[in-house]
């Protein structure tokens, strides 16, 4: 797989990210900075780190689920590893401006 298949396939898995919400918050995990790294792999496997805003968060596997099942539904995805991480522990600096709006905080 080329650099610029690659590139294609990690746009459209963020596209499919910004439709993922946490149930309690009104702003998507891609922009409210929960997904630390997408890993392509030549395989079109894809690794994905992410976190959560609070370590107990009573929504985690519905939100890893649905992170799993939209991304594979990426065409030309074969399967997704998605590793739940808490370091770096995740704060509000990792957040888009515009979720930041959002929220209230600017």
């Amino acid at each position: 797989m080329t650099i610029e298949e690659k590139t294609k396939l990690e746009e459209r898995i963020v596209d499919v990210l910004k439709t993922v919400y946490d149930p309690e918050i009104p702003v998507n995990i891609w922009d409210l900075g929960m997904i630390y790294k997408i890993d392509v792999k030549d395989d079109a496997t894809v690794d994905i780190d992410m976190t959560f805003t609070a370590p107990s968060c009573p929504a985690a596997d519905f939100i890893l689920e649905d992170v799993r099942t939209k991304v594979d539904s990426v065409e030309g995805i074969k399967g997704t590893n998605v590793n739940l991480v808490f370091e770096p522990a995740w704060d509000q600096s990792m957040m888009t401006e515009e979720a930041r709006v959002e929220l209230g905080f600017e």
